[in-house]
């Protein structure tokens, strides 16, 4: 049995289905099973935990053959990243009383960064994870593909997309949630030892300017991206609600400036099968049926502008 946490977003949706096709079972691991149904209905076990509830989790994780670990996402952490402290914490104690035969957590492309920034919660979430007994692997996924699901509207409402990767036509590690949920699927169902890590970013890096030139072919009509002078990021985000918007700014500033990037750069890093057009095919098809509708939350590298 594999126990698969943040099955309701688009990568632990992803997880589970595809250990669901090759037949394996699936304990869905959620705060609230009421939003367990269609899983329950496709003959998934349900369980009830917090990511801050040791006990809850280790009896989640219980019994399982291997565990894939999501963790929230939080946008805005404190200076000390205080708060991904106490989730590595629980999340250690929590697998070390379960023991389950292998973990896989969903990191980022820049874990190993040594610049504080946004990412760096999961560089903290990997240092504690990293120290337990049983066999560990830490994926790190480049940009999402469907952090671009906000901007959809801009494209098609305004033809301007702001743009915050920079320059506009330095190419970005990118990947879609898809292939990330097969990719971990896969590594859940191996057999390994140690603490290991997989890169993973799509068939090819793609610009922000090939993102805009996507959304225009996709959309029929002429698209843009317009690059965010970087001296208004901090107001805007605090306009949004930001109290400490410097570790978004310097995640930014690390994918501009390169020193977010898989560890031994592009070369090292397994490659997806899911092209940017697909990803931006199925947002716009999402777009028009539930226009103001929000989505789930995003793991991977944090988008721009509003989540990650």
């Amino acid at each position: 049995m594999f126990a698969i946490t943040g099955i309701t977003g688009n990568v632990g949706g992803n997880v589970a289905r595809n250990l669901l096709a090759a037949g394996r079972p699936v304990r869905a691991v959620m705060r609230d099973v009421r939003k367990g149904d269609g899983w329950a209905e496709r003959g998934c076990e349900l369980a009830t935990a917090d990511i801050l509830d040791v006990s809850a989790l280790a009896s989640a994780f219980e019994g399982a053959e291997g565990v894939f670990v999501l963790v929230p996402p939080n946008f805005d952490p404190a200076p000390s990243f205080a708060e991904a402290r106490a989730t590595a914490a629980t999340l250690k104690s929590a697998i070390e009383r379960a023991r389950p035969d292998r973990v896989v957590y969903l990191s980022t492309i820049g874990a190993q960064a040594g610049e504080p920034n946004l990412l760096t919660q999961h560089t903290v979430i990997e240092q504690v994870l990293g120290e337990l007994s049983m066999p560990i692997v830490f994926l790190r996924p480049g940009w999402f593909m469907e952090n671009s699901r906000w901007d959809v509207a801009a494209a098609r409402e305004n033809g301007v997309i702001p743009g915050f990767l920079q320059p506009l036509d330095k190419p970005v590690p990118m990947v879609a949630t898809a292939d990330v949920g097969r990719v971990a699927a896969e590594v859940l169902q191996g057999i390994w030892n140690g603490r290991r890590v997989v890169e993973l970013e799509g068939p090819r890096r793609v610009t922000p300017d090939e993102v805009a030139a996507t959304f225009a072919e996709l959309l029929g009509r002429p698209v843009r991206m317009d690059a965010v002078p970087r001296e208004t990021w901090e107001p805007l985000f605090r306009s949004q609600g930001m109290k400490n918007p410097t570790p978004r700014i310097r995640m930014l500033d690390g994918f501009n400036e390169g020193w977010i990037e898989f560890e031994n750069g592009e070369a090292s890093s397994r490659k997806g099968e899911v092209a940017l057009k697909t990803v931006l095919q199925m947002l716009i098809e999402r777009e028009r049926k539930r226009p103001h509708v929000e989505g789930d939350c995003l793991a991977g590298a944090v988008t721009g502008l509003i989540r990650f």
